[in-house]
């Protein structure tokens, strides 16, 4: 198959800012954004008009995404570990690695037998919901998108939402890379966000890492269709002896490092970066 010029260098990028250590950087160009001042979103659907589009952008993403899985666009091969997703009962953060537009549905996929009738909450980048990227422009604003921004008086109504969802028993999806890089295998070093959260909402984390094999489906671009395992792992519980920066910090390295023993076990070689 002859592969596209524009996932070869996808792939390049990719080697190069793994070769930097520049983790947090996206490999694709980001739509050009705005501030998202605090009266553009409204974060728990408290308006009528925002349910009615929340749940007009839920049947269409269903189908949208369902329709992939139909046509093999979208695999998932295999879910691992929901066990240790049910047994949370409380409100949760759910970390997962990020390379892909339909990973987040396929998180969805394996969590929604097990959300007793809750929805996915997703923390999404400030130009994301701002000036998404098309088709998604529905799905990014109304799917029960959380989105960041750079504006302190709308990340205070962020913070705030946080806490009502955690209370209210809610699962936030949080990719702590921060970046997403196409079909990229391996964990990437992740950010404090989350797990700053976390430990500000006494939340547990439940980790999630996809692994990804070959299908026997090409994609249109000269490359086959990944076929996605999901492994759900242990909860990761703040603990309340340290402080909140120590916590927080001791959360992501757990969560790293889970990440990390699945890597290793199911590829079957040791984590190294910088090399194919």
């Amino acid at each position: 198959m002859e592969q596209s010029s524009h996932k070869q260098e996808l792939l390049r990028r990719i080697a190069e800012l793994e070769r930097q250590e520049l983790w947090h950087l996206d490999v694709e160009d980001d739509p050009e954004t705005y501030p998202l001042m605090p009266d553009q979103v409204d974060y728990l659907n408290e308006k009528l008009s925002s349910k009615i589009k929340n749940k007009i952008a839920n049947i269409a993403g269903a189908r949208f995404f369902d329709k992939m899985i139909a046509k093999r666009q979208l695999i998932i091969k295999e879910v691992r570990g929901i066990e240790n997703f049910a047994a949370v009962k409380s409100g949760k953060i759910v970390t997962c690695n990020h390379f892909s537009v339909t990973d987040n549905y396929a998180v969805w996929v394996a969590l929604r037998d097990s959300m007793n009738g809750k929805m996915l909450y997703k923390v999404i980048r400030e130009g994301n919901y701002t000036n998404p990227p098309k088709p998604f422009g529905l799905f990014m604003r109304h799917c029960n998108t959380l989105p960041l921004s750079s504006q302190t008086a709308t990340m205070k109504k962020f913070l705030r939402a946080m806490r009502v969802l955690m209370d209210r028993g809610e699962t936030v999806l949080i990719y702590p890379e921060q970046s997403m890089w196409w079909n990229y295998r391996k964990p990437k070093p992740m950010q404090d966000g989350a797990f700053t959260l976390a430990v500000r909402n006494k939340a547990p984390i439940v980790p999630i890492f996809i692994t990804m094999e070959d299908s026997d489906v090409p994609d249109g671009d000269g490359f086959f269709v990944q076929a996605y395992t999901l492994h759900i792992l242990p909860a990761i519980y703040p603990d309340e002896s340290l402080s909140k920066s120590e916590a927080a910090k001791k959360m992501k390295q757990e969560n790293y490092d889970a990440w990390v023993r699945v890597y290793e076990e199911f590829y079957q070689k040791p984590l190294v970066y910088g090399e194919s």
